[in-house]
């Protein structure tokens, strides 16, 4: 055959002419389906900073690993993945025009919430006087236990309350948070109130301060939630000019009450409003059947609130810890609602718009990183730049309430420490919190809440010390959390 000549079909004339055939193109020619793919996703994989970015848009069309076996012959969506991120090659072009940032936000409305949340302690000061009374058996100021009681009882059913009825706007359903904040609200002032008539023991003016106490926190949880800061403000500035005022000049006690009571009706007043429903028509009464099925089968769960209830548990006790580690200690001098928690309260305006300019950073991180390695060192040091700025301001507030405050102690050496800690532990906690990892934060919260309980039950250190060890432990966890969580992209994305 190596000596023959080759003649095309038909040109010999003893043979007849042979039928064409339709060939099978080579294995190597065929087009390579992962190809295909990355030809198709290029400018999201080009632009992904980790394969988990393609892996989620991948099984967020649909694909499951049975498919991606049979059509690329990868074992899972991961694996394909990365096997397009590595095919093309990375490339950020920039938007036309100003880039969006939807987490802009200013610094005077958060500042204001922070003003918002911190005014009502002046409250405390305003009714000190209807409280008077010798100190009880654990050596707290008359009608203490209760007002504690409430309040820990109220930052746990409210911050659950919160996320379930911001979970009903998130979908869209203002009518449902609205009903929720309606029938929480009125709920969570009861149980309030009757847990601090049970630990007080008996009727008394601490348990209807308590009482009145838990109907605020309820009504200024539903305004808060719908955007009404300001309103609640305006209501709070007559009893908070009442308790400057006290602190300088005699006020009778009958003006305290009235301030007092003032001020709670206008709050409960103005949140019923904001939360009634509409007039002129029932809560459904006008939407269709179709719309009111949907809504009752697909809203938030309920037990899908219970990390926040905890972590507002977790957070009101260490709160609280570090308002009586002075009066705890057996000193004598000073009281509750010390500076320290004065300045922890004010400092969560702050705390907010720093959460909001780590978004922002984390965004501009995730345009300007080109490997997960960049994208980890550039989210690292947005947290610490944000984390350092707000520990900066929790310190001029507690330097700024500590010298304004009547016969208080100076905030210096371990209680500033703890202070600082405890502040690293809440911000970290609140950025978690942000990120949709609540478990995570309200597991160590908890945990460090009751370490520290169970050092002061026992008597293992000074209140200080006990609160210095718990923090630092608590916020070197968490920020180690910070650091692997938020540290991938696909967090942010």
């Amino acid at each position: 055959m190596s000596g023959s000549i080759w003649m095309p079909p038909g040109s010999r004339p003893d043979t007849l002419p042979a039928i064409p055939r339709q060939r099978t193109a080579p294995s190597w020619a065929q087009p390579d389906p992962i190809d295909e793919l990355a030809e198709r996703l290029d400018d999201f994989i080009a632009a992904a900073v980790h394969p988990d970015e393609i892996a989620a848009l991948l099984e967020s069309d649909g694909l499951s690993d049975d498919q991606i076996r049979e059509r690329y012959g990868v074992k899972n969506s991961f694996a394909l993945a990365e096997e397009l991120y590595e095919r093309v090659e990375r490339r950020y072009p920039e938007p036309e025009g100003p880039v969006h940032d939807p987490w802009q936000v200013g610094l005077l409305g958060c500042l204001l919430r922070g003003v918002v949340f911190a005014l009502p302690g002046l409250g405390y000061v305003l009714g000190a006087p209807l409280l008077a009374g010798s100190r009880d058996d654990f050596g707290l100021p008359a009608g203490t236990v209760p007002l504690l009681a409430g309040a820990l009882v109220g930052w746990t059913w409210n911050q659950g309350l919160a996320h379930r009825a911001y979970s009903w706007l998130g979908l869209g359903d203002r009518d449902a948070a609205r009903r929720s904040l309606l029938l929480g609200a009125p709920a969570g002032a009861l149980l309030g109130a009757l847990v601090a008539l049970a630990v007080a023991g008996a009727a008394s003016v601490g348990v209807a301060f308590a009482a009145g106490q838990s109907i605020y926190l309820g009504a200024a949880t539903a305004l808060l939630v719908m955007g009404r800061e300001r309103a609640l403000l305006v209501a709070l500035l007559p009893m908070a000019a009442g308790a400057v005022l006290a602190l300088v000049h005699p006020v009778p006690d009958a003006a305290r009450l009235m301030l007092l009571l003032g001020s709670l009706t206008v709050v409960v007043l103005l949140g019923l409003r904001e939360v009634a429903p509409p007039k002129g028509r029932g809560e459904l009464r006008d939407q269709p059947h179709q719309t009111r099925s949907r809504r009752t089968t697909s809203g938030p769960s309920l037990l899908g609130s219970l990390p926040y209830a905890c972590f507002g548990l977790a957070t009101g006790v260490l709160v609280l810890y570090a308002a009586l580690g002075d009066v705890l200690a057996g000193e004598e001098h000073t009281a509750i609602a010390a500076p320290a928690a004065v300045a922890l309260t004010l400092s969560m305006g702050p705390a907010e718009w720093l959460l909001y300019r780590f978004r922002s950073g984390s965004l501009a991180g995730l345009r300007s990183s080109s490997t997960p390695k960049a994208f980890w060192r550039t989210t690292t040091v947005t947290v610490v730049e944000c984390l350092s700025a707000y520990l900066l301001s929790l310190l001029a507030l507690s330097l700024a309430t500590s010298a304004l405050w009547p016969h208080a102690p100076g905030i210096a050496g371990i209680r500033l420490a703890g202070l600082l800690l405890l502040g690293v532990l809440l911000w970290t906690g609140l950025l978690l919190q942000s990120f949709g990892a609540v478990l995570s934060t309200a597991t160590v919260c908890c945990v460090a809440a009751l370490a520290q309980t169970v050092g002061l039950v026992t008597h293992t250190g000074s209140p200080h010390e006990v609160g210095l060890i718990v923090y630092g432990t608590a916020a070197m966890i968490q920020a180690a959390l910070v650091c692997a969580l938020l540290g991938r992209a696909t967090a942010h994305r």
